[in-house]
């Protein structure tokens, strides 16, 4: 222990001294004036729930403002996390993303684990719109800016932001002129088809007192998977996003301000962006020339996904008194998601297992289709009422409630057709209808899963500036409530029903934060804050699917562990804000030191997943942002991040010994690469009057990441039980089978741009993203823990686009 600690010790003294050291050498850049306070290249952000420029918050923040999204070709959250240090994005599918921050991160979060909360809050403006794996995929047009506030955000922004904080932040309405954009575009990706979108925004006031602001885009995806099998097609993983915002700002009288707004999108893709490199039906196992073709999958049934989001909220806002401001917020979320997927190689492994041939099974029930549907339905609302401090006074505050109902519905189906009649010929007639409870018939596995959850929580935060020191200090007392209902049916299944299953928390989460201005260019920031998420109760094992069973290795190892505790964090950092003549530098280190971390762990061969608490993990790194116009017209920026993370205890198993999935001592944490970075140049210049040219060009670099703790153990990647199935001659078998190494490499992205602009607002711009045609390998897939499927999840390759638009 007194080792552990005195590491630890020498580990924040060294980040502190780095910092301490940029802070000393960073004047040497001194060029120019810095640019004042209020200048026109000023961010204004609201991370700490009031107005302040950027260099002026005293915490890490990252912000893309709308041209630097335009100018790094961003459509995403993915785009946008390889340009902002120390945030990653795991990319599951369009609308299917997870986010981590400064390395703290439990691994992949799959679609049937509704249980498992977020580890970074996700809001759009003032509503949180965060949800495990499913955090909607916005599109970006017509934003101001997207915030990443690095590091716990218990304090102001509560449950889910135990790593950090991203904010979509829109363009508001306005009551003094009328204003808009028209945006039309069209690209085509490389071995994929063409892809194209139409979008466009409005500002209408309405007299002097009222303001409208809409916003409408459609734009289709371009696929670039292809399909061999029963369902092949070229392309399948194509789709579309359509959706809109609506808000009105009414000012009845000076000092207030009413804002409701109502926002829908709809996301539907007719595939995934996954690369099989092993399939039950085809692999090398059966033939050696049977090798998957890049960018290629097998499929029995064709696939899909769609997201229908519908948001509606209202922003109230009143000078209640002198320097006071009262603000509420209402927020109503309604979401339903389908994913449906391919799932024969799931049931047909399950068909042709030692345990279901030793029952009988007929092995032809192998090649019978077989489609998983997994649906979610969403009921959130949500009202947070503060007060806080304005004007410019030595003295801020900010205190406030919030209340939160989530009413969510995870139901998953698997039909296929005909398999009841295989399940009473081995086990006897009726003995599917038996196991169904209550679930349709020719459904193998059954469940649903509907959660309540409830939330209250009061916060305040305050701060006091005494000549060049800033004193921060706050907290967030919060309490849940949560209840679900677990009934599970189907051979596959344990015909389980659970009802009433409870989990509730409470408890306070703090945050200090010291400034100190060593001159008008250069502040040093201190802080101690702390994060936690909500824990969870864990999915029975599905004991039919195990090896062996109840009594097997599987069901022994990954059995008895009903629930997961809360987690919980404690973030260390030291940071430097700095402007030095036309040099922007923002340096922070940290350390994150986590206990009860949950990790999701794939449990073997059956078929389903189980959290775990690690009780001691750890991250550090240091986050670096510069920017500097050089030139006259040139502009450069570069970002960077090193993050270390590690377990510093293990998870073992009923014999001491066993380490299960990887949660190692010394483990990498999941998902997370060490090094990050990008670097973007910018250059602009007058052609002739009321015409100029700019061209950017961007560097990224994501480095290698593991997609689950396990996947760094010895001897990860390679099969002895791989099943395969040739449907040509009808025959099956098991076979070794050598994946390789499961670490994701490293990836490199260049994108270009260039365009022309006037000054009546056209402009037209041709880019490429992607330049050389990487395939980015985003995480790994796979089915009954690889043996039965295996691939990855991965990037869009080379886009070559066009965009016109014409603001007004």
């Amino acid at each position: 222990m007194r080792s552990t600690i005195s590491r630890t010790i020498r580990t924040r003294h060294v980040l502190l001294a780095g910092i301490a050291g940029m802070a000393v050498t960073a004047p040497a850049f001194a060029q120019d004036a810095a640019p004042q306070e209020g200048s026109s290249n000023e961010i204004i952000v609201t991370a700490t729930k009031r107005n302040e420029t950027i260099q002026n918050v005293p915490f890490s923040i990252a912000a893309l403002t709308a041209a630097d999204i335009q100018k790094t070709g961003s459509t995403s959250l993915e785009d946008v996390s390889r340009n902002v240090a120390g945030l990653t994005v795991q990319n599951l599918g369009p609308g299917q993303s997870q986010v981590s921050v400064r390395g703290v991160s439990a691994g992949q979060i799959v679609r049937d684990q509704p249980g498992v909360k977020e580890q970074v809050g996700v809001y759009l403006d003032e509503s949180v719109i965060s949800l495990s794996l499913f955090t909607p995929d916005f599109d970006l047009f017509d934003l101001n800016r997207v915030e990443t506030l690095r590091g716990p955000q218990g304090t102001l922004f509560g449950s889910g932001s135990v790593g950090g904080t991203v904010r979509y932040i829109t363009n508001q309405p306005r009551l003094e002129k009328t204003e808009g954009t028209i945006e039309v575009g069209a690209n085509v990706l490389a071995g994929g088809d063409w892809g194209y979108n139409a979008k466009g925004a409005i500002n209408l006031p309405v007299g002097d007192k009222i303001a409208i602001r809409a916003v409408g885009y459609g734009e289709h995806f371009a696929g670039f998977i292809n399909a061999i099998g029963p369902a092949a097609g070229k392309n399948i993983n194509d789709g579309e996003r359509y959706g809109g915002r609506l808000s009105v700002l009414i000012q009845p009288v000076e000092g207030l301000r009413l804002t409701p707004r109502i926002v829908y999108q709809d996301i539907k893709t007719n595939g995934f962006n996954r690369e099989e490199k092993y399939n039950l039906y085809y692999n090398t196992l059966i033939n050696a020339a049977d090798v998957m073709p890049e960018r290629t999958q097998y499929l029995k049934l064709r696939e899909g996904f769609r997201d229908k989001t519908t948001l509606a909220d209202l922003t109230l806002e009143a000078d209640f008194a002198p320097s006071v401001m009262l603000t509420t917020v209402t927020s109503y979320v309604n979401r339903d998601i389908l994913v449906s997927r391919d799932a024969s190689a799931l049931s047909g492994s399950v068909s042709v297992s030692p345990f279901a041939i030793a029952l009988g099974m007929n092995p032809a029930a192998i090649n019978l289709p077989s489609n998983l549907h997994d649906t979610t339905k969403l009921r959130q609302w949500a009202q947070e009422v503060r007060l806080s401090s304005t004007g410019k006074a030595a003295f801020q505050w900010v205190v406030g409630g919030f209340y939160s109902f989530v009413d969510r519905k995870y139901e998953q189906r698997l039909p296929t057709p005909g398999y009841d009649a295989y399940v009473d010929a081995a086990l006897g007639a009726g003995v599917s209808a038996a196991v169904a409870n209550g679930f349709p018939a020719n459904s193998p596995y059954n469940a649903d899963l509907p959660y309540k959850i409830e939330q209250f929580a009061a916060f305040g935060e305050a701060s006091y500036k005494t000549g060049p020191i800033k004193l921060t200090a706050g907290g967030r007392y919060y309490s849940f409530n949560e209840r679900r209902d677990f009934i599970s049916g189907g051979i596959f299944s344990n015909s389980d029903t659970y009802r009433g299953d409870k989990t509730k928390s409470h408890g306070f989460s703090p945050r200090f934060i010291a400034s100190y201005d060593v001159n008008n260019d250069v502040t040093l920031n201190l802080q101690a804050s702390k994060g936690f998420r909500l824990g969870g109760v864990n999915d029975p094992l599905n004991i039919p699917l195990c090896s062996g069973g109840a009594t097997g290795v599987d069901a022994q190892t990954f059995g008895n562990h009903p629930s997961y505790k809360d987690e919980t964090l404690w973030n260390y950092e030291g940071g430097m804000k700095a402007r030095f003549g036309g040099i922007t530098v923002n340096a922070s280190a940290f350390y994150n030191d986590i206990k009860n971390l949950q990790v999701t762990a794939d449990a073997g061969s059956c078929s389903s997943r189980v959290v775990f608490n690690v009780p001691k993990a750890h991250s550090e790194g240091i986050e670096v942002e510069i920017s500097t116009r050089p030139l006259s017209g040139f502009e450069l920026s570069l970002n960077g991040s090193y993050i270390n993370s590690k377990f510093d205890s293990s998870v073992v198993a009923a014999d001491n010994v066993t380490v299960i999935a990887g949660m190692r001592k010394g483990n990498r944490l999941p998902t997370v690469p060490k090094f990050q970075m990008a670097a973007t140049v910018g250059y602009t210049a007058k052609l002739s009057d009321g015409l100029d040219w700019t061209t950017t060009a961007s560097f990224q670099h994501v480095g290698n990441r593991y997609t689950q703790p396990g996947d760094q153990e010895p001897g990860s990647g390679s099969f002895t039980g791989s099943i395969w199935y040739n449907p040509a001659t009808n025959t099956y078998g098991t076979g070794a089978y050598n994946f390789g190494s499961y670490l994701l490499p490293s990836y490199n992205l260049v994108n270009l741009s260039t365009g022309v602009k006037w000054d009546n607002g056209l402009s037209a711009t041709l880019y490429v993203t992607n330049l050389f045609d990487e395939t980015p390998l985003m995480s790994l897939d796979r089915e009954r823990g690889g043996r039965a499927r295996i691939g990855y999840n991965i990037g869009n390759p080379r886009k070559i686009g066009v965009t016109l638009r014409k603001d007004f």
